[in-house]
Parts: C-alpha cells; sequence; structure tokens
C-alpha cells in the first residue's frame, strides 16, 4: 500500500481467514473484505477475556468490520456478525481452511477482488451445508483460477487448435494446456471427454470429481511455486489414519 494517508473504513463485509497473537492481549487478522480485498489488521486487545469481540474474530463466520489503516497493517475498530453463524465441522471444517489457505498464498495483498470473495462466501456456505465437501471445492478452485487470470484450457488442442476428441488422450501443460500423447496413464494425462466434463463442472459423476481434483492438484501446485498447503497435508493425512 503506498502513501501515508490514514484510511477509514466502516462496516465492510469480510471473513478472517487467519489469525495469530501478537503482543499480550492483541491478535493479528488475515482477512478477506468485499472491497478492499485481502489485507491484515491488528484487532488490539481481543485476547482478553473481557473483549467483546472475543468471540466473533474466527474464520467462517460472515462480518461487518471497520478498521483505520495507514500502511501496511491496519487496525481494527469494530465488527459485528453480518447474518447467520456458519458452522464448519470434520471434513468441512479442514476444506474451509484450505480455501482460506489458498487465498492467503495465490492473493496480493489491497487488490480488490468482490468476485473472489463472493466465491469464497458461497463455498464456505456451501460446505456448511453439504455432505460431499469435494463438488463444493472444485468449484471453488476452478473459479478461483479463473478469476485470478489462470483459467484452465480445457476447450481445444494446444497444438492444432482444433476441438478436443472425445475418445483421443492428452497430456495437461499448465503453461500450454492439453497437448496430444499416445499414452494412456500418467498424473496428468485425461481423454478428451474427461476434459470436457470437468469443463462442464459435472461433479455430479464422481468419475469427472476424481479427474478435477488430480487436474486442479497439479495446476494449484504450479501456481503456488513449491509452496505447500498445510491444510490439505493434514487433510491427507487425516483420511489415511481413518483408513487403517
Amino acid at each position: 500500500m503506498t502513501g501515508t494517508a490514514r484510511k477509514r473504513v466502516q462496516g465492510e463485509p469480510a471473513f478472517v481467514l487467519h489469525h495469530r497473537p501478537y503482543q499480550d492481549s492483541s491478535r493479528i487478522l488475515d482477512i478477506i473484505s468485499l472491497s478492499h480485498g485481502r489485507l491484515a489488521v491488528v484487532a488490539r486487545g481481543s485476547r482478553s477475556a473481557k473483549s467483546r469481540l472475543r468471540g466473533i474474530l474466527r474464520p467462517f463466520l460472515p462480518l461487518k468490520m471497520s478498521w483505520v489503516i495507514r500502511s501496511d497493517l491496519g487496525t481494527l475498530t469494530g465488527a459485528e456478525m453480518n447474518g447467520s453463524p456458519i458452522s464448519l465441522q470434520g471434513d468441512a471444517l479442514m476444506s474451509g481452511y484450505y480455501a482460506n489457505e489458498l487465498l492467503l498464498k495465490l492473493l496480493h495483498r489491497h487488490d480488490s477482488q468482490p468476485e473472489i470473495f463472493s466465491a469464497y462466501q458461497h463455498t464456505v456456505e456451501n460446505l456448511a451445508r453439504s455432505a460431499d465437501v469435494a463438488t463444493p471445492l472444485r468449484h471453488f478452485e476452478m473459479e478461483l483460477l479463473r478469476l485470478l487470470g489462470y483459467a484452465l484450457n480445457l476447450d481445444h488442442d494446444s497444438e492444432t487448435n482444433k476441438p478436443l476428441r472425445g475418445d483421443s488422450m492428452y497430456e495437461y501443460r499448465v503453461e500450454q494446456g492439453p497437448v496430444p500423447v499416445a499414452d494412456r496413464e500418467g498424473a496428468m494425462v485425461f481423454s478428451g471427454r474427461e476434459l470436457t466434463a470437468v469443463r462442464n463442472e459435472d461433479f455430479d459423476r464422481p468419475d469427472v470429481l476424481t479427474c478435477a481434483g488430480r487436474l486442479l492438484r497439479e495446476v494449484i501446485s504450479f501456481h503456488l511455486g513449491g509452496r505447500e498447503l498445510k491444510s490439505r497435508k493434514v487433510l491427507l493425512e487425516l483420511r489415511r489414519e481413518l483408513k487403517t
């Protein structure tokens, strides 16, 4: 954020993505807001037992937040609930933390992207009411990539620019798109029919959901530039323990 002018924001729709202790009784909150994008604010005294904000400054609750800011770090001046509380449990909770971590790692600070805020809010609401967390996550990943300018090419052969053939096999290369291959196996090898189904988000079909997960995992890892997602690692470990 440039300049030294003090800016005051009042009643901005926002979610807490992450929080960490700061000094004796305060916290630093990483938040995503509707009109001001991702930013960090200090919530002074919020860890105190007497703080009226202690119970609401946590992830997944829809809030209206107010702050003042003159540099990269703002100061929270108020917060209140903005609608009904949202409760995530089990896989939905870990999936919510995964969505939060994606935003923290892929969004630049102070970059206003209301569409991403809306997509995130919709995803959190769907995680709270969906028995299958994979479907809302795949929708969110595809939409987030699109809004960040990383939309998947699932329409045409990158070498010939012709439409994908359903019975042909393609290797999806992140910086290029689908490229015809003779092999039928590989981490990023899909049939044209599978890629088209992912493009259409036919995630009510388990086979398409599986293909989408395999594809998006590699694409997102590429854009993360080698940075590990802690939430994904924890979720995979929990699932392995449940199978043993």
